[in-house]
């Protein structure tokens, strides 16, 4: 059961109105790396989990969230607040309202035209939010780690955001956004490295001819590190086919499969000896005739 608490999780304190920052704000509110995406993610993945302890920490953080949904759908709307009264009741002159939605760039108009300087569902380009943002496969090892990478590219947004607003309000309230990106990343790294072992994801350990192989697969100056030297690994400079066989796909058919793709193959081939003229040629340009002196 879901109760509202009437008051933000965080205090919202807007200086002025800027709809064009208020629309790069969707980006964590309806976009692939926003609250919504996470909330919905987290919360799926409680109701499959079975160990209580997971369970409950991924509905805590789904419901906090929430939350910051609604703190970041505040801001939006906080953001958009001058201009809404003005297109919805016509004050100005058309002129001025036009240059009002136009002078923020960045699409902002979109917003306040189509949503009424609301907080839609999508990203700042406009770009309806989708269910496809859910990455969960059901697999605890392989969830969190992605719920770690999500924490940490959702960060990385709010840092952008920080960086392109003067309002202090703004910053403030981004800032405690940004923060809990980096408290959720621990708890669920802190539950992955409770799960022993934890890798590889899944159950099956994998071939044990290729599980320890880098392969060299660009020429040129190649640069080593950990990733590709060491005692754990195995550096193939020119690898080749992996296994001992032909490196050819092949399939096992009967005598009636067999001859009819035989039999379409021989219809369809191409004469390599042909020069035949096609129609691009036919259409092609011919070059004028050089004038003569």
């Amino acid at each position: 059961m879901f109760s509202h608490n009437k008051r933000l999780q965080y205090t919202v304190h807007v200086s002025e109105p800027n709809p064009g920052l208020a629309n790069l704000m969707l980006e964590q509110f309806g976009g692939p790396q926003g609250e919504l995406a996470a909330a919905c993610r987290y919360f799926t993945q409680a109701l499959a989990e079975d160990d209580p302890g997971r369970k409950d920490m991924l509905f805590d953080i789904a419901t906090e969230e929430l939350s910051h949904l609604e703190i970041i759908g505040s801001l939006v709307c906080m953001l958009n607040k001058g201009s809404k009264g003005k297109l919805a009741e016509g004050v100005n002159s058309e002129a001025e309202i036009y240059r009002s939605l136009t002078g923020s760039g960045n699409d902002s108009h979109i917003t306040q035209l189509l949503y009424g300087s609301g907080a839609p569902l999508t990203n700042s380009a406009g770009v309806p939010w989708t269910a496809a943002y859910i990455d969960t496969i059901g697999e605890p090892t392989a969830d969190l780690r992605s719920n770690i990478a999500a924490e940490a590219r959702a960060k990385i947004v709010y840092e952008r955001l920080i960086n392109l607003t003067s309002d202090p309000g703004v910053k403030d309230a981004l800032t405690f956004l940004m923060t809990r990106e980096i408290a959720h990343q621990k708890s669920f790294e802190k539950a992955l490295y409770a799960i022993e072992p934890n890798f590889p994801p899944g159950k099956l350990p994998g071939d044990p001819r290729f599980t320890d192989l880098y392969l060299n697969m660009s020429s040129g100056d190649e640069v080593r590190g950990p990733w590709n030297q060491g005692g754990q690994w195995e550096y193939v400079d020119e690898p080749g086919a992996m296994d001992a066989g032909s490196g050819l796909a092949t399939v096992s058919l009967n005598t009636d499969e067999e001859a009819l793709n035989m039999q379409m193959a021989l219809r369809t081939q191409s004469d390599p000896n042909a020069s035949p003229l096609t129609g691009a040629e036919l259409g092609m340009q011919k070059s004028p005739p050089s004038s003569m002196h």
